[in-house]
């Protein structure tokens, strides 16, 4: 593995730091101030459909979509996005800009990889363009989703429509007023083998008989303006064309998703943890505690040293983790894919826990971005699959592997 980054990569990365240098860290906190107090908290400003033309414009676009589908994207393998992602990631909102937020980037990556041409003309291109929103409806309230096998949504074929029941909540996306499309994982066939039970199928917003019951929130957060809702299916009704590649293959396009959607969350991650160490190390030298700057405190030194070492770590098995996948594809990476997905939120969660510390009062307040970055970080730590689920296959696998 070459740990330098390719000439292609370090050329976008440097468009990319100038861009978030000029156009997004100087407009952070009016983009912030606009979503609390706007009229509608879950109405995307209009300074982020500035910000996207001027990202378009640079070419600062769909960066995260690989080779196979470079038609619609930059055609970045994993290790050349990483860095790019990682950038990303260190102000909450602005993958977006770029056009390289979740759910938007696993539903593109859906869509592209699995989606017939109807579907791609009439949902994916919109996307592609920034145009649309879009969700993602698997997590279930009265179920251990964590066991994705458990969902009890149905999806019921009646002649030549499909009849949607159930209950989602945690719906990324959902909230937001531009979003226009979900993709709703289900059971069409409840008697199946385990795995086969399950399949996906698109749901527009707009369809009779679906209801947001209520935003949610994560650690106190409602991530305005995206958000995450309970959304009820009573009879909903979507004609057969909106399956997505056919009935029982859910668990097949969720695996085939969730593992790009892994790594981008840990690469986003890094980039949280990386610019909260360096608040961290402009905060220490700016407060003053018994009788010396906090920098020259033995104890905040070792703070601000171990936070480096836990941040590059996780930086660099991330790395590891994209190559194998560019290499290898990602059903041979699952391993290292468990074991990025298991160290980079937890990481994250310790040093900007440790960043807020060195901020005192101020870092849990709403001047800085340390506290909604430790929401999301605590939240990854459960989103596509909580830390316990990849710890036990991730054992499983390697006593496996041992005893073969």
């Amino acid at each position: 593995m070459n740990f330098e980054y390719n000439e292609r990569t370090q050329t976008l990365l440097k468009q990319l730091r100038a861009f978030m240098q000029e156009e997004v860290y100087p407009i952070e906190k009016e983009y912030v101030h606009a979503v609390e107090n706007g009229e509608n908290r879950w109405q995307t400003p209009v300074m982020m459909q500035t910000l996207k033309q001027r990202a378009k414009d640079a070419g600062l676009w769909n960066l995260f979509l690989p080779e196979e589908y470079k038609p619609y994207g930059a055609g970045l393998s994993n290790a050349e996005y990483a860095p790019l992602c990682e950038e990303m990631g260190r102000v909450l909102f602005s993958s977006e800009i770029f056009n390289c937020s979740a759910p938007d980037t696993g539903n593109m990556e859906v869509l592209a990889k699995y989606g017939n041409e109807e579907q791609k003309k009439q949902w994916l291109e919109p996307l592609l363009n920034g145009e649309i929103r879009s969700a993602f409806a698997m997590t279930e309230p009265a179920v251990a989703s964590s066991d994705a096998t458990n969902i009890e949504t149905s999806i019921t074929r009646d002649g030549d429509e499909y009849v949607i029941n159930g209950r989602k909540w945690y719906t990324s996306g959902a909230m937001n007023e531009n979003c226009k499309i979900m993709v709703v994982m289900g059971k069409t066939d409840f008697e199946a083998a385990r795995h086969q039970q399950q399949s996906q199928i698109l749901v527009p917003m707009d369809t009779k008989g679906v209801s947001i019951v209520r935003p949610m929130a994560a650690m106190g957060y409602f991530d305005e303006p995206v958000g995450h809702a309970e959304v009820l299916f009573d009879n909903v009704r979507v004609p057969v064309s909106n399956l997505l590649l056919g009935e029982g293959r859910g668990f097949e396009i969720a695996q085939g998703r969730l593992g790009p959607g892994r790594i981008h969350h840990c690469m986003r991650l890094i980039g949280c943890a990386q610019r909260a160490l360096d608040l961290a190390c402009e905060r220490v030298e700016q407060r003053v505690a018994f009788g010396k700057p906090l920098s020259k405190q033995q104890s905040v030194r070792e703070s601000i040293a171990q936070m480096h070492c836990d941040i590059e770590q996780a930086r660099l098995l991330t790395l590891k983790a994209a190559d194998k996948m560019d290499r290898y594809g990602n059903k041979v990476s699952r391993d290292i894919i468990a074991a990025i997905k298991i160290v980079a939120p937890k990481m994250a969660c310790k040093v900007i826990d440790e960043a807020i510390q060195m901020h005192g009062a101020a870092g849990t307040s709403q001047d800085y971005a340390l506290s909604a970055m430790y929401a999301y970080a605590r939240t990854i730590r459960l989103a596509d699959g909580p830390d316990q689920v990849h710890m036990m296959q991730l054992g499983r696998n390697l006593i496996a592997e041992k005893n073969a």
